[in-house]
């Protein structure tokens, strides 16, 4: 098992270079299945999760090839339609393939996936779309299996329960094949989900309201290949220059787009901090400590779960009291004992969180819980005095592309290391 080892009480200041957006590049994986000619998509970031579900694919029979941050891919090869268990159950993402394999060959079997242990993420709002598109679907042993009896998805109205991300996605894809219309309600805006669509658009379908809560996508009876390059991982960028409101310092975010993520530079704002943005640059300037806030969790373009843990890190150190309310996910303050135990004054009751900011916090061995908390407990690490030892980083390797290596550039001073060292 690795960990990282990290000296406390850097000022960081640098430039980052931001990596492709990992909850773009999934679902983008995905989509290449409806492709009958090859594709080729860039700016894919080196991730586990992205490994996994190239892995996936490639079981299919499909030729998918990952070459430095370029995939190339050619459905016509495929002869499988099965995702087993052993491979899904590290990323919940691996249900992406369920919209493009029936929509495009009318069958597919899908394990249930995994994940982050962040509370229920079900996938009933993929299947309820999927079945009221003419799908027959089972659940069985853990698998799902499902048909098109009519040979081909019909095009529907449906509205979602509830703001889904992932089900906004399957169903988008599976919509672009379908016959006739299909009316999308209460979709994710989100622009790893605006990404998605651009990139079918490429492709040859035919989607209308793309950015809105409703989207309307008249079927084509085939999609081609494209080259497409992934958007800007908007949550990577929030999180490095996160690290310049912890330590006092200026970090520069290179190959980013400040209009993907103004909720988070406005509370940034909010702390005290200096922003400044160009065309695919932010800087982040930050003199003194910084301001307590208030802000809770919603869909986009409100604040996003996925900065939750990282701005209640600055929190933490933050002059005042700061109000954290999250309302997506029902179990993400796992973070919160292990930043206790590097002196965080923390309080949680249910979906609420009131952080009292201390002027420092102070080394401890620590263990990520899940991605972006792991992120939260690298910054608690940079400002804290003393040496800090982070278990469990398997988790950050998910979702942050040469972590070490960035934090370097910024000046901390960090190492991993395995058990046996």
């Amino acid at each position: 098992m690795e960990r990282l080892i990290i000296q406390g009480g850097t000022r960081v200041q640098g430039e980052v270079v931001i990596s492709g957006a990992k909850n773009a590049a999934l679902p983008l994986l995905a989509a290449m299945i409806l492709g009958e000619t090859p594709s080729t998509l860039t700016n894919v970031p080196t991730l586990k999760d992205v490994t996994t579900l190239v892995k996936l694919i490639a079981g299919m029979g499909i030729d998918i090839q990952k070459q430095g941050d370029t995939v190339t891919c050619d459905t016509s090869t495929i002869n499988s339609f099965y995702a087993p268990y052993e491979l899904v159950k590290t990323m919940r993402a691996s249900i992406l393939v369920l919209g493009p394999l029936l929509a495009r060959f009318g069958q597919a079997e899908v394990s249930l996936p995994g994940g982050c242990a962040i509370g229920s993420r079900p996938v009933d709002q993929h299947l309820k779309a999927l079945e009221a598109m003419g799908a027959e679907i089972t659940v069985e042993n853990g698998y799902v299996k499902a048909h098109t009896p009519n040979g081909r998805l019909q095009g529907c109205h449906f509205t979602f329960d509830m703001v889904t991300v992932g089900g906004t996605e399957n169903t988008l894809m599976a919509a672009v094949l379908a016959e006739g219309t299909t009316h999308l309600e209460n979709c994710a805006r989100e622009p790893e989900v605006v990404d998605l669509a651009n990139m079918l658009v490429k492709m040859g379908a035919k989607i209308d309201g793309i950015g809105t809560a409703y989207m309307t996508i008249e079927g084509v009876e085939r999609l081609h290949g494209c080259e497409y390059s992934v958007v800007a991982d908007r949550i990577e960028t929030g999180s490095y220059l996160a690290l310049a409101l912890m330590t006092g310092g200026e970090v520069t975010a290179k190959r980013t787009d400040a209009s993907l993520m103004q909720a988070v530079l406005k509370k940034f704002t909010e702390m005290g901090a200096i922003v400044t943005t160009g065309e695919d640059w932010i800087n982040v300037k930050m003199d003194g400590r910084p301001q307590a806030v208030d802000v809770r969790t919603l869909p986009h373009p409100a604040f996003p779960t996925d900065m939750q843990a990282q701005l209640m890190t600055i929190c933490a150190i933050a002059d005042g009291t700061s109000t954290i309310i999250e309302n997506i996910f029902e179990n993400r303050y796992m973070h919160v004992p292990e930043l206790q135990r590097m002196g965080a004054n923390i309080r949680v009751d249910g979906h609420t969180a009131v952080v009292k900011g201390v002027e420092k916090l102070t080394a401890a061995p620590v263990m990520a819980t899940d991605l972006r908390a792991s992120m939260s407990l690298v910054m608690a690490a940079v400002a804290a005095e003393g040496e800090t030892c982070i278990e469990r980083i398997y988790h950050i390797d998910r979702g942050y592309e040469h972590v070490e290596d960035k934090l370097r550039g910024l000046g901390v001073q960090i190492e991993r290391v395995s058990e046996a060292s």
